[in-house]
């Protein structure tokens, strides 16, 4: 019985990892440069499309963000990115209080340093943060 959990658990962190590595730099990348300098969040795109397609997406997004917020929290026991996914993981998904809390991780330096070196490694501007 043993075994087998620690089977799963190998597979899911080897699932996250292999998630997190392919798809943190793309999101990290296309998150604006000013995005955390504004008090309020600016709508997004999505507010144009067909309301079933936007519904759409935004359960996509939130299952994405979902994945990766659970796969940061396996990778803080196991290698991997765990901080840095987590923080992207809660910027993808959509909560109440999410824009507050984004700014208040972000300005947090550790994650801010993460967050600007892997959109340097993809040639993007850093993220410009100002005080909450």
């Amino acid at each position: 019985m043993a075994d087998n959990w620690f089977w799963w658990l190998s597979l899911l962190s080897l699932f996250t990892f292999v998630v997190s590595l392919a798809t943190l730099p793309l999101l990290v990348a296309r998150i604006p440069t000013d995005y955390f300098c504004h008090q309020r969040r600016a709508s997004g795109s999505w507010t144009t499309l067909h309301p079933a397609l936007r519904l759409m997406m935004t359960g996509l997004k939130n299952l994405l963000g979902l994945v990766l917020l659970t796969g940061g929290v396996i990778m803080l026991f196991l290698p991997g990115q765990g901080i840095l996914t987590m923080a992207m993981g809660l910027l993808l998904m959509n909560y109440p209080g999410k824009y507050r809390l984004e700014r208040r991780i972000v300005s947090i330096p550790t994650i801010l340093r993460g967050l600007n070196w892997l959109r340097a490694r993809r040639g993007v501007p850093p993220l410009i943060v100002t005080d909450l």
